[in-house]
């Protein structure tokens, strides 16, 4: 069995867990998406054409105020090929990004590589952007890429007056403003505003199908009817014409409403985690309130040490810390991502104060 496994079935084993949704078994998932079609008389679409998947799309576009909305089979693709085109529209090339932006992290500097388009980093990484940020830049933009919330520094959202003056200064300014918003259902929550008031200002907005939702995978993109049958057809040249898309829309439809619905629930119990936290200073949280139902937890461990006091607590009191972990900018520190989901959710109060204690004495002991 291989350290991953061991590691899987462990947590199946703890009976408090801290990080995301519970995780369904391969089996358990088809099963429920199985009665779910069987249910709602679901057909498959081919090549795109269905009506599960059309009145998806078409409910994602109303959710969000557009006019139209797409599958893609990954947000990377669906960024990626949006971007691009409003250059192209535009005859600028050039994009502003935030330095901690999923295109730059994590997506292999595709843009670069197959000549997408040319990326500037603006503003601070440490905080969202301000309309400064963007007003500092004298350059002719083609776009500009705005992820909400930003997962790199723990959720945080741009200010609501801010994240409305960043609208009007892209409109003034001829730019394209794409929203990475892989968590947008998150930071509509931490708004307190509705999706559609959110996406806004915005001329293509990317979400995700299993991100917060839970689905098995998959992208939608939303704009104006135009752009959104431009990016379909550049979607079906890159590779993206799947002959069924049934699988990934049935496993996000079959709990669309219950995620969306308890998004400010999620909120909620973060600020209860983010409370109970301050009892134990060797645990440091970034932001300095939720802002989102998201936190970065960072640690006087390194992550070797913290991985075995996660096996340990696991064992001995059935509890899950969290997922994956990595080294953070001081040496012998560590830090992780927690997005607070149905496991936070349904745990009583008390076991998560006591399940912190224990983890914040573990970590006390390891540094001593």
């Amino acid at each position: 069995m291989t350290s991953t496994n061991r590691d899987t079935e462990l947590q199946r084993r703890c009976t408090t867990l801290f990080p995301g949704h519970r995780a369904r078994t391969p089996a358990e998932l088809f099963a429920a998406m199985a009665a779910w079609s069987e249910a709602n008389d679901v057909e498959h679409d081919v090549y795109g054409a269905g009506p599960l998947l059309q009145e998806f799309e078409d409910r994602i576009a109303r959710l969000l105020g557009k006019q139209a909305a797409v599958f893609c089979i990954s947000g990377t693709m669906a960024q990626a090929t949006a971007l691009r085109l409003a250059c192209q529209d535009r005859g600028r090339d050039l994009v502003a990004l935030h330095p901690t932006s999923h295109i730059f992290v994590h997506e292999r500097s595709n843009y670069q590589l197959l000549g997408h388009f040319k990326a500037l980093q603006a503003g601070d990484r440490y905080r969202p952007w301000t309309v400064a940020d963007l007003a500092a830049i004298p350059d002719r933009l083609g776009a500009v890429g705005m992820e909400l919330p930003l997962r790199e520094i723990g959720g945080q959202l741009s200010p609501w007056d801010e994240l409305e003056a960043i609208k009007n200064h892209c409109r003034a300014r001829g730019a394209h403003l794409h929203m990475d918003g892989a968590r947008l259902w998150e930071a509509a929550a931490g708004y307190g505003k509705p999706l559609h008031e959110v996406a806004a200002g915005f001329d293509s907005v990317y979400v995700s199908l299993y991100k917060g939702i839970g689905g098995l995978g998959g992208a939608m993109l939303a704009g104006s009817r135009e752009f959104v049958e431009r990016a379909a057809e550049w979607f079906r040249r890159g590779g993206g014409n799947l002959i069924h898309r049934t699988p990934f829309v049935v496993a996000a439809a079959m709990g669309f409403d219950e995620r969306l619905a308890a998004m400010p629930a999620y909120l909620q119990r973060t600020r209860f985690l983010y409370q109970a936290l301050a009892a134990h200073p060797p645990i440091r949280v970034n932001p300095a309130a939720p802002q989102t139902n998201m936190l970065h937890l960072h640690l006087p461990v390194t992550p070797e040490r913290a991985l075995a006091i996660r096996r340990e607590l696991a064992e001995r009191h059935g509890v899950w810390m969290f997922n994956r972990i990595a080294s953070a900018a001081l040496p012998g520190t560590s830090s992780f991502e927690l997005y607070v989901g149905d496991n936070l959710l349904s745990a009583p109060d008390e076991r998560v104060r006591e399940a912190l204690a224990l983890f914040a004495r573990a970590l006390v002991e390891a540094d001593s």
